[in-house]
């Protein structure tokens, strides 16, 4: 994993909107079964430069951190907190993404392990949450790799095309 070297790691703001755009698209595109929204829905946004530029403004209870080669963003991952009183002691880890040519690199790895770095320093987060569709081997593997463990399957959670996914709900409790 000498490779791993080369990755930088750090936590996008506005002026990452159009590297992070193109790397959600191309996500959409590769693998629409992992996400909730579409490629269609989501370049139907006139204002998604905008849009994405606010997203990835880094609050205390919302961020995004990037796996960088050279200048090239290859891999994102989310952390949304809780808002709600009773539950700001959970997070959601979400849109997690690794472009096909850096997969099984560690980079994934290597990314959601500073995320959850980064989470412990939050005051009063106590869990991550995260969905993973129930066939995605290698990211189920990863998660349970880090410390999540499944505690739960939705049927039927996803429908695209006719066809239905399951998703499987795992949590790392910090």
């Amino acid at each position: 994993m000498s490779e791993l070297h080369n990755i930088t790691i750090r936590t996008l703001g506005s002026e990452d909107a159009e590297r992070f755009i193109a790397l959600r698209l191309e996500a959409l595109k590769a693998n629409p079964e992992a996400f909730s929204t579409t490629y269609e829905e989501t370049i139907q946004d006139k204002n998604l430069l905008d849009t994405w530029k606010t997203r990835l403004t880094p609050t205390l209870d919302l961020f995004t951190m990037g796996a960088f080669v050279g200048d090239t963003l290859v891999a994102v991952a989310t952390l949304k907190r809780e808002t709600y009183v009773k539950l700001r002691h959970k997070a959601s880890l979400v849109g997690v993404y690794t472009t096909p040519a850096q997969r099984g690199k560690g980079i994934a790895k290597k990314l959601i392990s500073a995320i959850i770095e980064k989470a412990k320093e939050l005051d009063g987060l106590e869990q991550i949450n995260l969905t993973v569709a129930s066939d995605n081997e290698a990211a189920r593997h990863l998660y349970l790799s880090l410390g999540f463990q499944v505690f739960g399957t939705e049927k039927n959670a996803l429908k695209q095309n006719g066809v239905y996914s399951d998703e499987d709900y795992m949590a790392l409790a910090l």
